[in-house]
Parts: C-alpha cells; sequence; structure tokens
C-alpha cells in the first residue's frame, strides 16, 4: 500500500501534506479533463459523422454538424437543431452526454477552485492545527518542568524546616 501511494505521488497528481492529506494537483487535473472532453468530442463526433452521412433524413450533414452536436449534449443545452437518427450516433449522443456533463463538471470545479480558492480554507485550517499542536507541546513541556521546579522547591522547604 505505501509503495502504491509512494508511486502515486511520483505521477504528481497529488501530494501529501504534514497532516496526510491529499492535495491534489489541480491544473495538472484540469488540462488532462480538457484533453479528454476534446477527445470525446472529436472521436465521438467523427463516429457519429459516419454513421449519419449520406442519409437524406439526417440533420447531421457535416462533421462540423457532428462535433456541434456532441458539444451541445455534452453541455446539456441540446437545442435540437442537428440530432441523430441512427443507433449509432444515438449512442455516441448518450456517451457524450454522460461522460460530458461529468468531465465539464470537474473541470468547472476546478476553475471555481483556483479563481476563488476554496481550498486556502482547508490550509490555514492546516495550518492553524499544526500551530496548535506545537503549542500544546510547549504547554505539555512547561508543566513538565514546573512540576520538576515545585519538586525541588518542596525538597529545599522541607530541607529548611528541619
Amino acid at each position: 500500500m505505501i509503495v502504491v501511494q509512494k508511486a502515486m505521488e511520483k505521477t504528481h497528481l497529488y501530494s501529501i501534506d504534514d497532516f496526510g492529506v491529499k492535495n491534489y494537483n489541480y491544473g495538472f487535473i484540469g488540462t488532462i479533463s480538457l484533453l479528454l472532453f476534446l477527445t470525446l468530442n472529436i472521436s465521438l463526433g467523427y463516429f457519429t459523422y459516419q454513421a449519419e452521412v449520406g442519409l437524406e433524413a439526417s440533420p447531421i450533414q457535416t462533421y462540423s454538424d457532428a462535433i456541434w452536436l456532441m458539444v451541445m449534449s455534452a453541455t446539456t443545452i441540446g437545442f435540437g437543431d442537428v440530432y441523430p437518427i441512427t443507433l449509432i450516433g444515438r449512442t455516441c449522443v448518450f456517451v457524450m452526454f454522460i461522460l460530458g456533463v461529468g468531465i465539464l463538471g470537474g473541470i468547472g470545479a476546478v476553475f471555481v477552485n483556483k479563481i476563488f480558492g476554496f481550498a486556502d480554507t482547508n490550509i490555514k485550517n492546516r495550518e492553524l492545527r499544526m500551530q496548535n499542536s506545537q503549542i500544546i507541546a510547549q504547554n505539555t513541556e512547561m508543566a513538565k518542568k514546573l512540576l520538576a521546579l515545585e519538586e525541588k522547591l518542596e525538597a529545599l522547604t522541607k530541607s529548611l524546616d528541619k
């Protein structure tokens, strides 16, 4: 398990801080998500275009129409101006709808996190926890020293009383 964890850290997908919390590399994840989204649009658009091209009843007459259909499916807008009539085309739209919504939602979350910095609150909380643990350790050490000092004072008081 530790070997896998170290291997994952080397991918730079995330790092683990002093508290054992995973801090994800959102820039890398966002870039990979965007590339995946573009690849899905291009490939599923191509399959849809190949399935629909040449059919008179199909509103998809160009590769641009197929790409437009994929983007509208992924964003859930779906104007209805371009739609597939073949089973392959409809399957591609279904896959793009399911995957595209998730990918775009993830990209949006990464973007909002970068802009508004919601993770900063977590970082501040971790820093405060670290400071608190340092203060507690320091207080514990001071308490031990005070107890030792009290014992010495009691011993000194007893020796003076005799």
